[in-house]
């Protein structure tokens, strides 16, 4: 059968076309869908064949092995002459005026497909999920390995068909579907802290780095203050001197002995290791006075004693002495 110089042959509708983009036809609403313009004579033969609808094709260029799929809108072109969106020539590698070849095929409802925009862009939109619904409701079919475009508020977007079930190629139309999206094609996963070394050293391979040893807790290590007011003239750690005897005699006390210098020697030595000594001499003078002279008596000398009586040692005792 013939149809104004091109012909069918078989059963199944397959022909080859010379592809043009929508703008050669001033039909730029098909730049936004999968749907492509064919000339009256495929209508004529796709009628004859009783296929089931919805009618989809298979779009081939040997020339470069890609393969796609896409529906029909119009049968208007002229004879030997196919109008496709311009995205679709860029998969399938196409040039204005080069031959592509279409068969028509029957598709399965697609039941899974993932996504990936080529940016981050497309996930800042407000709602991406009800932009890309609106968007495929011009699309008839899917095809793995594709990219579609799509286009909202003045800017084109375009995602990749990662994966496709049942098949390689599924029809979208009256079909619950459901979308799963991978990440951006330039989306990069935030960089995790390193912790930073000390001057800028890093640790040579197989040494552990130094651990940071946690300052020890060093009691009584404040400034010491006197409750009369006055201000304190030792250094930190050591005991506030002896009131003077001029003090003593202001308070009515009477002085005592002098303090031999042993005992002052003495008291300055426990001053100088730094301790904090409670009740000591320094602070009570008339009882650092009666230690000195206690420390002066002499002591007696030591007494003998006489061997006490243990009985049964051998030795014979007389009663009378």
């Amino acid at each position: 059968m013939f149809f104004d110089g091109y012909g069918y042959h078989g059963a199944s509708f397959e022909q080859t076309y010379r592809c043009y983009p929508a703008s050669f036809i001033d039909k730029a609403q098909i730049e936004n869908g999968d749907k492509v313009i064919m000339p009256p004579s495929a209508l004529d033969r796709l009628a004859s064949l009783h296929i089931d609808y919805p009618m989809l094709f298979e779009l081939r260029n040997d020339g470069a092995e890609r393969m796609s799929h896409c529906g029909v809108l119009e049968f208007i072109a002229e004879e030997g002459l196919i109008y496709m969106p311009y995205w679709m020539m860029e998969n399938l590698l196409l040039q204005e005026g080069d031959f592509v070849r279409v068969k028509n095929v029957t598709l399965p409802k697609g039941t899974y497909v993932k996504l990936q925009p080529h940016t981050k862009d497309f996930l800042d939109i407000s709602n991406p999920k009800a932009i890309l619904e609106t968007t495929l409701r011009n699309f008839s079919c899917l095809t793995t390995g594709d990219s579609i475009m799509v286009a909202y508020n003045n800017k084109k977007y375009y995602i990749d068909i990662v994966e496709t079930k049942p098949s390689s190629g599924i029809s979208i139309i009256e079909t619950d579907c459901e979308v799963d999206f991978a990440p951006p094609l330039d989306y990069k996963e935030p960089e995790k802290p390193t912790p930073s070394q000390p001057n800028g050293k890093a640790p040579a391979e197989g040494q552990e780095p130094a651990v940071e040893t946690e300052p020890k807790f060093n009691p009584f290590t404040g400034m010491g203050r006197r409750l009369d007011g006055k201000s304190s003239t030792a250094s930190s750690g050591s005991l506030p001197s002896a009131p003077r005897t001029s003090e003593k005699k202001a308070n009515g006390s009477n002085p005592g002995p002098s303090v031999p210098s042993s005992s002052s020697s003495q008291s300055t030595n426990r001053k100088s290791q730094g301790k904090l000594v409670f009740g000591s001499n320094a602070n009570r003078p008339g009882e650092t006075q009666k230690d000195a002279a206690k420390e002066t008596k002499p002591e007696p000398p030591p007494k003998t004693e006489e061997p006490k009586f243990q009985a049964f040692t051998g030795k014979k005792y007389s009663l009378k002495g």
